[in-house]
């Protein structure tokens, strides 16, 4: 199983867990997994359309997935996929 490593904003959508087990042969199937599990969850990470938000960047073992196969990266067991929100500011 890969472990999908949640922020803390979007903790209270997954009964505050740190990290779920998810099973999947790539990224997407995983992400289908979580979002399945934790329905909740899915329209913080995906828009009307089913695309990723612009705003969600999703790591595969420290490498973010848009330099890879996107959501049809390929899985290990041991792959650890990182969620990370984007954060807007400035002065």
């Amino acid at each position: 199983m890969a472990k999908i490593l949640i922020p803390t904003p979007l903790r209270q959508y997954v009964d505050k867990k740190d990290s779920v087990d998810v099973t999947g042969a790539t990224v997407g199937e995983a992400l289908n997994a979580l979002t399945t599990a934790h329905p909740d969850l899915k329209k913080n990470l995906y828009n009307d359309e089913g695309k990723l938000r612009s705003f969600v960047n999703i790591y595969l073992n420290d490498e973010d997935i848009r330099y890879m196969k996107k959501e049809s990266t390929p899985l290990a067991d041991s792959d650890t996929i990182s969620i990370v929100p984007s954060i807007a500011g400035g002065l």
